[in-house]
């Protein structure tokens, strides 16, 4: 395994981290826990959940993953081997089983207090904001869209303050962001000059089919030292090649959850092609290529990986041991600028 560490702190971190959203759906307790064994006698320390997790998000079952991971932790007593994020929910309805206030300071004391409780550990290394509570672009929309109906105020600072109070108790040790904008994410670190912790992280997606990410983001994170968490390194599996030629194998995430389709756009599966045609050319598994990818950019902490079964899981963790030519990373440019960023 390789290490880096979150930015601005001594926290030695994995560069491949463990994604838990399928933990308590597609992958029951056993799964799961065979999944986080796995992965820390691989070598990786850090893990990344939130209250919302499992997804597709529901009431009947809020914060299993969170239940699972500290279930674990408490059973092996493991917890000081890892390095462990977790994320608030934001508002809109897909989350209104879990609360409607957004970001106030009673809504996320509330959210760490459960997270806390569920994860049975007295602190949380990285908590983030899941997504903004404006009205923005985020989750496949490619543009910014002004609405005259979203009643969001400007409360960066109160958030702000309100995650200092956690950071001061001892509750939480550093702050993300996720699925965040330029404007957002300098606001929050413009503020931080005012004696205010920083956003160390920023939690937003990017793969081979979305790299959106290096149009604003990427030149933030260089400069103010900030580092991206990258999740759907493989667009939720369609860069593993598994469902080209039209194929939706049995308990895959398109069959079991056809309305994740962001990835799956002809578009996304022609530029796949094109992937796949290059991994074969040079022999390597296009898991590999796509993830070796993410992990190779300058600007990348650590790239989220996940998996439905220990096999894939262990495909996705060897990728850390792949290294790109420059003449695959040209190949992989020339596609990017025939079929630029499919799945927004």
């Amino acid at each position: 395994m390789k290490y880096t560490f979150l930015p601005n702190t001594n926290i030695k971190v994995s560069k491949i981290c463990l994604g838990t959203m399928t933990f308590g759906n597609q992958n029951s307790l056993e799964e799961s826990e065979e999944q986080m064994n796995y992965a820390l006698n691989s070598g990786v320390n850090f893990f990344d959940t939130a209250e919302l997790y499992p997804v597709p998000a529901s009431a009947q079952r809020y914060a299993d993953t969170e239940k699972i991971i500290g279930g674990w932790m408490k059973k092996n007593s493991n917890r000081n081997q890892i390095v462990l994020a977790t994320k608030i929910a934001g508002p809109g309805d897909y989350t209104k089983h879990i609360r409607t206030t957004g970001f106030s300071e009673k809504a996320i004391f509330e959210a760490v207090e459960g997270s806390l409780k569920r994860l049975k550990t007295e602190y949380i290394d990285l908590y983030q904001l899941h997504w903004p509570e404006r009205i923005t672009n985020t989750f496949g929309q490619r543009g910014y869209k002004y609405h005259s109906q979203d009643k969001w105020q400007d409360n960066f600072e109160r958030v702000l303050e309100s995650l200092n109070k956690l950071i001061n108790s001892g509750k939480i040790r550093q702050i993300g962001i996720s699925n965040e904008n330029p404007w957002g994410f300098m606001k929050f670190l413009e503020l931080s000059k005012k004696n205010l912790p920083k956003m160390i992280t920023i939690q937003n997606p990017y793969s081979l089919l979305n790299r959106l990410f290096e149009i604003g983001n990427a030149e933030v994170c260089i400069r103010e030292n900030v580092g991206l968490l990258a999740y759907s390194p493989l667009g939720f599996g369609v860069l593993s090649g598994k469902y080209l030629n039209g194929n939706i194998p049995k308990d895959s995430r398109l069959k079991l959850f056809p309305n994740l389709n962001r990835f799956a756009s002809k578009q996304s599966m022609n530029a796949t092609k094109m992937y796949m045609e290059i991994a074969l050319k040079y022999g390597i598994s296009l898991t590999h290529i796509s993830l070796a990818f993410v992990n190779s950019r300058p600007f990348v902490t650590s790239n989220i990986i996940g998996a439905s079964k220990l096999k894939q899981l262990k495909e996705n963790i060897e990728s850390i041991n792949v290294n790109l030519s420059p003449e695959i990373i040209r190949e992989i440019e020339n596609v990017q600028s025939l079929i630029p960023n499919p799945a927004p």
